[in-house]
Parts: structure tokens; sequence; C-alpha cells
């Protein structure tokens, strides 16, 4: 774990940042150190580094605070590795992630190979569909993306078109199937930290509804996102408490992929609570949050600030959410989700 890093604060993981952004082509007037023997006037944190922080995070779908902690340092580190760059494969007990795996799986779903989602971890599904891609294309289907796998790519890219791409038309058609109801879902409540008496309340609410629910209070979210999988849910709903700042509905995006299922309950949670909550507006936003992105399944996060208000209206809340999962199980999606032809 490192610090989070502030303006005016010094440290060579500053100078790391400022370098990647500069690879990156998102700080101007500044040349990247390839050395990793920074300048100590490159170690300080200053304003106009913050300022391009936020933009990064914010394009990246992480808290926009300029700030430097463990996330931004990740998915700077994950955006400066471009398709090519390494040789990408399957390591079990230390999967390789980045933007490279990201663009290798966006390719492979176009081509109709890859039908998981876009998550830039190359994980056992990745690794067969690109077996499955070289085998079909005349490569040793050996599940290591080298030059001469990078190099048909790129030709078969220039001569298909863009789409939805498989994971997204799947779970578009699994939405709108109109075939389920909420005894027919198996769904994980977690919360982080102090919102469990509300996440109680949402359990028993659903449960008498007969669904199939499991609440996570483990702190950590990939604890979370691992024993939702485990549990095979059809969905995940997830609580934190917000300090400071307006409350928002997360769903999985990033700029490659979105979830539709995520998107569509987003969307709902958002609209009912506003209807049903006094004092309750939330905002969608699409993020690669970890217990989102970890998750096989649609989910969402309900990040809820201030807290009082959602405990002292906290029966309004848990009607609001039932109604809106119940809506999302009979597949109606709200309008802007892209329908499968």
């Amino acid at each position: 774990m490192t610090n989070t890093f502030r303006v005016g604060d010094r440290s060579p993981r500053v100078a790391e940042a400022r370098s990647t952004l500069a690879r990156l082509g998102l700080l101007s007037g500044y040349e990247a150190d390839l050395s990793d023997k920074y300048a100590e006037e490159d170690k300080l944190f200053d304003a106009d580094l913050a300022h391009v922080l936020k933009a990064f995070q914010q394009s990246r779908g992480i808290v926009p605070s300029g700030n430097i902690d463990d996330m931004t340092l990740r998915e700077l580190r994950h955006a400066s590795y471009k398709l090519g760059s390494r040789v990408l494969s399957y390591q079990p007990n230390n999967e390789m992630v980045g933007d490279d795996v990201a663009s290798l799986q966006e390719q492979l779903q176009e081509l109709g190979f890859y039908s998981h989602r876009v998550d830039g971890h190359f994980g056992p599904g990745t690794y067969e569909a690109l077996s499955n891609y070289q085998l079909n294309s005349g490569l040793q289907d050996d599940g290591v993306c080298g030059p001469d796998t990078v190099r048909l790519l790129a030709v078969i890219a220039r001569q298909t078109g863009t789409g939805p791409g498989v994971s997204v038309v799947r779970e578009v058609a699994t939405l709108t199937a109109g075939s389920r109801s909420l005894a027919d879902l198996r769904i994980v409540v977690g919360q982080f930290g102090g919102l469990s008496a509300l996440t109680r309340q949402l359990v028993q609410a659903l449960r008498q509804r007969s669904a199939t629910v499991v609440a996570s209070d483990q702190p950590d979210a990939t604890t979370q996102a691992a024993a939702a999988n485990r549990f095979a849910a059809s969905v995940y709903i997830g609580f934190e408490s917000l300090v400071g700042g307006d409350s928002t509905v997360h769903y999985f995006a990033v700029p490659q992929f979105e979830s539709a299922g995520g998107r569509a309950l987003a969307e709902l949670v958002a609209a009912r609570t506003t209807e049903l909550v006094p004092g309750f507006a939330p905002a969608v936003l699409g993020m690669r949050l970890p217990v989102l992105r970890e998750t096989r399944m649609p989910a969402v996060l309900l990040s809820v600030g201030p807290v009082h208000t959602a405990l002292d209206h906290s029966p309004e809340l848990v009607m609001a959410v039932v109604e809106a999962l119940e809506t999302w199980s009979t597949g109606t999606p709200p309008v802007g989700i892209p329908q499968p032809e």
C-alpha cells in the first residue's frame, strides 16, 4: 500500500505519475523520464499535476480526487500498456492487467471469440478466446499474444467494422427476455461500512418477495466480488457511505465496454429513489470500480451521501431498490439501453 499524495507533497511516486502522464501525452511541456531516476523538482506535487490527474481519473472511471492513491497509480500503470508493447499470456497466480489486455479482449469480442466483459484482466476466458482465434487463423494456438498475433489482429481490425460485442448483445438479450421475476433472482447485497442496518432491511424485504439473497459485509471489494461470483448471483447491489458530495449509482463501464444490465438497473434505482426518498436524487455514472469490474454479473454500487438521509429514510430507500429490482427482473430496460437486433 502507498500513502495518498496531495498538492505540496514530495515523493518518487509523484514523479512516477508525472512521467506516466507525459508518456500518455496528457502532460504537455514535460519530457517523460524513462530511467526511474527522477529529478527532485519532478517529485513535487503541484496544482498543474493535480489538474491533469483529475482529467485522467475522470477518463478512467475512478473518483476524480486529483490525489495520487493506490488505485490511481494502478490505473496509470495499466494505461501505459499498449497492445504489442509486451507479450501477453495467462498466468493463473498473477494475472496480467492493462489496457493492452483490454484492447485484445475488445478485438476478440468484435470477432466473436470473446463473450465476457472487457475488463483488462488476462484470465482463463481471454486465454480460451485467444487460443480459439489463433487456431481459426492458422497461428500456433498457444494462447500467447505475441508479435505475430498482434500483427494479424491489426490486419483483420482494418477489414472489419465495429459493433456492440458478443457480451453486450448477450447481456441485453438476457435483460429483455421478460420471463423472470424477483423469485428467479439470486441477489448479493453488499455494504462498505456503516450501512449494515440499511442492507439488513433490504435483504429481509427481498426474501419476503421470495428472492434468494445473501448479504456481504466484507470491507474489501475484491472479496465481495469473489463471493458474489461463487454464489453465481444474478445481480449484485452494493452500498457505500459518501463523505461529501451527492449520491451516485455506479455501474461498470470502460471506454471499450459497458454493462447493459448494470446500467439498466442503475437507472431504475436512480429513478425510483428520486421519486420515493425525500432529498435523494442520485446521478448515474459508469465506472471501473473493483466491485463492479470483478463481478461476473450485472452490478451496481449506490454511493450514499449524506448517510443520515439514507438512514432516516431507510424504509423508502429499501422500497425504491426493491421496486427497481422488480422492474429490472421483468426485462424492461430504461430508454437508452441498446436492443439486440
